[in-house]
């Protein structure tokens, strides 16, 4: 996922004084205002162009102040995009600010910022740290009443002068449970808040922990080689006697090679004390927990006995207290694949604490749309999530995302599906209020010479992830920055909804293609969703309602996921001919597997199973066992899937230097034209 930039100039205003008093969130009356633009031949509302932007720097600033401002721009925006939020240098911090060709003034003092737009709010929703959901609650109430949202500590300073803030609802003690609070909040504001889109936020996030080790910690074990069979698994002695005389000793496991996503995968843990036990614990079991400092993004798996993983660039930490005098301090692990152990004994910072975080709330607030975080494999919560899934009309978009990580993806992306919801992944995205703002100005697509079929091994790569708002903005934008782009085919999924959600986005990539460049539309199309979930009825209309986005965007090829029951599976005849006829598709790419293979479904659309990879390796191991089984008497078509988060442009080339003559690599357009003209299929009109 990704993050932002921004700049500012200021006019100071004087604050009007307000009488500082607190009211109950069930007694305030909310008036109904329109949304921002409820047009019909619109999927996202419009926004006014930006004219100037103030920017303000809250890159380093806590995560409250992070949420105060995404609520004040939310309010400022609404009627015209000033403010402008830094808040990621993934991308660099002031790449797109300075893409916008837009005037502004930054800010590294943001309560400038706030002094300048103070006027503009008519006070305060105080949420309830205790209970982060009330931060969503808080999110709502604020976008019905023109009001900015704050912790109890801020609140306290912004009810003085020279802020003088009214707090209009305080949220604190109110709610006994997340259920609770978004029960609460369906009852008494969903009729209030528009039903033209959805949003999904987690409340708050881990606290940004800095790149590399902590302080102390040394690295005393590593797997150097790319092992993901489990076919080093054996208990291994550690010794952690150099790190006593501290109260704690801290392990930590960080995958060893980040770019294939076959991390440390650990059974048991037994830590002795002078050769007595004072820790022994399997992962995923309550005996864990004592001792499992900081999970940060890892998971635990059944398989192997039972395991906590964690891959790319995520880690877990454990924490151990030997008795004071020990003099030996041992650790024995029961672990495989590709592991990083290191060890300290200096407290580091813990993903376990959390801060509020902005991103995406200017959007909820300036659409004065509700915001939840409902986990769909906890009954009760999916109840109420699917309560509210059927209340909106089929094609509405569902912007965020969802909780449970990818257990919480699939099944609530099969649900929203059903219920003819389509989703943007865009909780990590940043100013979307200034950059719908913004319009679409591009040159005709790049297209070079089709190369005529012979009897080849045609190759064509996917980055994926193009389902995703977020990585439109930050990721992709470090990948297409990549020199060595231009100098192989690619083809790389985007939202075509960039159009109407962030067109200067979309203008760069575009305008800034080279003719080894293709977009094509993410899963599953105009928005992620699974085909064979949403309802036949619907289906045909919601894709003739989104074509004309592809059409506009050039993204006439669409990469899909069909998911049932967390399990890929095929379209059914009548979804694929769907997408032939009313997306005018010449072909679909499907799944991401670990295999490859095209077929034709219903006679005449030609689907390529995506077969994925995260190293170039892996992709020339592929290739070479599909060269060792070809015969070599007719062609044959492949497709890799590019994993976005561990792979580049250089990556695909390096791949693509190691092939021989019996290899071409081709984009999508020209991968799918060769398909139809060996298999004698009619040509897509």
């Amino acid at each position: 996922m990704a993050r932002r930039f921004k700049k500012f100039c200021l006019a100071f205003l004087c604050a009007f004084s307000f009488t500082a008093g607190a009211a109950s969130a069930s007694e305030t009356v909310v008036q109904t205002t329109k949304p921002v633009d409820s047009k019909a031949n619109r999927e996202l509302p419009s926004f006014k162009k930006p004219k100037h932007l103030d920017a303000a720097d809250i890159y380093d600033a806590p995560g409250d102040i992070k949420l105060l401002f995404a609520t004040l721009q939310g309010i400022v925006n609404r009627k015209q995009p000033r403010i402008y939020l830094i808040e990621s240098q993934e991308e660099g911090k002031m790449t797109w600010l300075n893409d916008l060709n837009v005037p502004y003034t930054l800010h590294q003092d943001y309560w400038k910022v706030f002094s300048a737009y103070r006027n503009d709010v008519k006070g305060m929703i105080v949420y309830d740290p205790k209970l982060p959901d009330s931060i969503n609650v808080a999110t709502t109430l604020a976008g019905l009443k023109d009001a900015v949202v704050a912790s109890p500590e801020l609140a306290a300073r912004l009810s003085k002068a020279p802020y003088k803030l009214k707090i209009l609802d305080d949220l604190q003690g109110k709610f006994s449970s997340r259920l609770d609070a978004y029960t609460w909040q369906y009852e008494n504001l969903w009729k209030k808040t528009t039903h033209q889109m959805l949003v999904g936020l987690d409340p708050d996030t881990a606290i940004r922990i800095p790149s590399g080790l902590p302080e102390s910690f040394v690295t005393i074990a590593e797997e150097e080689q790319p092992i993901r069979d489990a076919s080093n698994r054996d208990t291994y002695s550690l010794d952690l006697s150099s790190l006593l005389g501290k109260s704690e000793v801290y392990l930590r496991f960080d995958d060893a090679i980040t770019q294939d996503g076959w991390g440390p995968a650990v059974h048991e843990v037994t830590v002795k004390a002078d050769g007595k036990v004072i820790a022994n614990f399997v992962a995923g079991t309550p005996e864990e927990e004592a001792f499992l400092y900081d999970r940060q993004n890892s998971k635990v798996a059944e398989g192997q006995g039972g395991h906590r993983f964690a891959d790319n660039g995520n880690y877990f930490v454990y924490e151990f207290s030997p008795p004071a005098g020990t003099n030996e301090l041992t650790a024995e692990v029961d672990m495989w694949n590709q592991y990083k152990v290191s060890a300290g004994n200096i407290r580091p910072l813990s993903a376990e604490q959390r801060e509020p975080y902005g991103y995406l709330r200017d959007y909820a607030v300036a659409n004065k749309a509700m915001v939840f975080w409902l986990d769909s494999n906890v009954p009760e919560q999916k109840a109420l999530f699917e309560k509210i899934m059927s209340d909106v009309k089929s094609g509405t978009p569902y912007l965020g995302w969802f909780s449970n990580d990818v257990e919480g993806e699939f099944s609530s992306v099969e649900i929203a599906s059903r219920y003819g919801v389509y989703v943007l992944a865009a909780d990590w995205f940043s100013n979307l209020t200034v950059f719908s703002g913004t319009e679409p100005k591009f040159k005709p697509i790049q297209k070079s010479p089709r190369p005529q079929l012979e009897n080849k091994i045609y190759v064509t790569y996917t980055f994926t992830e193009g389902d995703n708002f977020q990585y439109n903005q930050h990721r992709m934008r470090v990948m297409w920055d990549d020199p060595a782009r231009g100098k192989v085919p690619l083809n790389w999924t985007s939202s075509p909804l960039l159009y109407e959600g962030a067109p200067a986005i979309l203008n760069h990539y575009v305008n800034t293609a080279t003719a080894n460049d293709l977009l094509i539309a993410g899963p599953s199309g105009a928005g992620y969703f699974y085909p064979g979930a949403w309802p036949d009825s619907s289906f045909r209309q919601f894709l003739q309602q989104t074509e004309k986005y592809l059409k506009k965007t050039g993204m006439t090829i669409s990469y899909v996921l069909n998911r049932e029951d967390s399990e890929n599976i095929p379209l059914t005849p009548f979804k694929a001919n769907a997408y032939e006829k009313d997306y005018h598709s010449p072909g679909l790419f499907i799944s991401y597997e670990d295999n490859y293979g095209v077929e034709i479904v219903g006679k005449s659309l030609p689907v390529s199973t995506i077969r994925g990879i995260s190293t170039a390796q892996d992709g020339l191991q592929v290739l070479n066992e599909a060269k060792a089984n070809w015969d070599g008497k007719s062609p044959l078509f492949i497709s890799l899937g590019l994993l976005a988060w561990s792979m580049t442009p250089s990556d695909a080339l390096a791949l693509t230097e190691e092939l021989g003559g019996e290899f071409e690599v081709v984009r999508a357009d020209d991968y799918f034209s060769l398909i139809r003209e060996s298999k004698q299929l009619p040509a897509i009109k």
